[in-house]
């Protein structure tokens, strides 16, 4: 999840770098020059919008310990940047230790001498960070790879290209070697990696198929959430949706995302009334039940969904080492499929 913090200023599309460049842990100093655009925004907030794989706190720790500096200067992260300020910015590697091989069990999708496809179970979390040092994707990566893996992204985060929520489960990319993890950080950032989603929605979407175009930012107040929104600070998202099956009160769609914003397909599916099944966060309830489907009480009631229900179904992209086209589908989780089976049981389309 990312951190947000309240705009000071209206930033438009001058605002960022068409391509902001890629920021890893212990490697060489990234140069920013501010646009006049974001006169006024807190320097931390700023770096966020550039750096959307860090929290904001991590950058902070790293303005508060003089690795990013304005104007070669040590600064705060409360500093309101000023057209042309010059930062510099690196992250050290964390003082943490870099995390240990666990023998937890992962399905291997793919695997090849340059990259591997897992599907990622839901309850994990992709890679160690405050709270969450043991019991991570990168944890079992290390055990099941035995450090065949590429440090492109850092000692603490190996083969890590992109990350899923913790609660979304399925296909997850591996780079096994460094140059091969860099063309696939590439093809994510060009769009030229094709992904596939499949949630289960509450509601019944009108169209068979459609496009949700409906721009993204941080919300203002809350720091975990993601809005669509009209102002001049909001990003471009799409998302191309497709009903695969209709039922009585609910929907179950694939969903393939042309940008790649944080919580996209949350955030899109709630905006045009559809939320994902138990996901608390847009769309209010944190768990889903067998008497929900049945429309009547039950004791014991079976709980069908304790986390949303969004599972990274598909990843095709050309092999960056042999040219080919690779096209992987991870198969559903058992509470997904459960949750479908009841659906049809009980809630048919008529």
């Amino acid at each position: 999840m990312t951190d947000a913090e309240p705009e000071d200023e209206p930033l438009d599309d001058e605002a960022l770098p068409p391509s902001p460049p890629t920021l890893r842990r212990g490697q060489e100093p990234i140069e920013l020059v501010v646009k006049v655009k974001t006169e006024g925004m807190r320097l931390d907030h700023y770096l966020h919008l550039n750096f959307q794989d860090f929290s904001r706190s991590d950058l902070q720790e790293g303005i508060r310990d003089g690795t990013i500096t304005v104007n070669g200067k040590p600064s705060k992260p409360s500093h309101k940047v000023r057209n042309h300020d010059v930062l510099k910015v690196t992250l050290p590697e964390p003082d943490h230790p870099a995390p240990i091989a666990e023998n937890i069990p992962l399905e291997i999708l793919y695997e090849d001498e340059f990259l591997a496809i897992v599907n990622k179970p839901w309850n994990m979390v992709v890679h160690p960070a405050k709270g969450n040092w043991s019991g991570t994707l990168v944890n079992a990566l290390q055990f099941h790879f035995q450090g065949h893996l590429s440090q492109a992204n850092g000692s603490h985060r190996p083969g890590i290209v992109h990350r899923l929520d913790k609660d979304t489960s399925g296909a997850i990319l591996v780079g096994k070697e460094e140059h091969t993890h860099r063309e696939l950080a590439q093809m994510f950032e060009h769009r030229k990696m094709f992904k596939e989603y499949i949630a289960l929605v509450g509601g019944e979407l009108d169209r068979d198929s459609d496009y949700i175009e409906a721009p993204m930012k941080m919300h203002p107040h809350d720091r975990l959430k993601q809005i669509v929104s009209k102002d001049a600070d909001a990003k471009e998202a799409v998302s191309y949706y497709e009903v695969v099956e209709r039922f009585r009160g609910f929907t179950l769609v694939k969903v393939q995302p042309k940008t790649g914003r944080t919580h996209q397909i949350r955030v899109h599916l709630a905006h045009v009334g559809c939320p994902v099944l138990s996901d608390k966060l847009y769309g209010g309830r944190s768990s889903f039940r067998l008497s929900e489907v049945l429309q009547k009480p039950l004791d014991p009631d079976e709980l069908l969904l304790e986390r949303q229900a969004l599972h990274a179904f598909r990843l095709r992209f050309k092999h960056p080492r042999t040219a080919n086209w690779l096209e992987v589908e991870a198969p559903l989780p058992p509470d997904m499929r459960r949750t479908l089976d009841m659906l049809r049981e009980h809630r048919p389309a008529r």
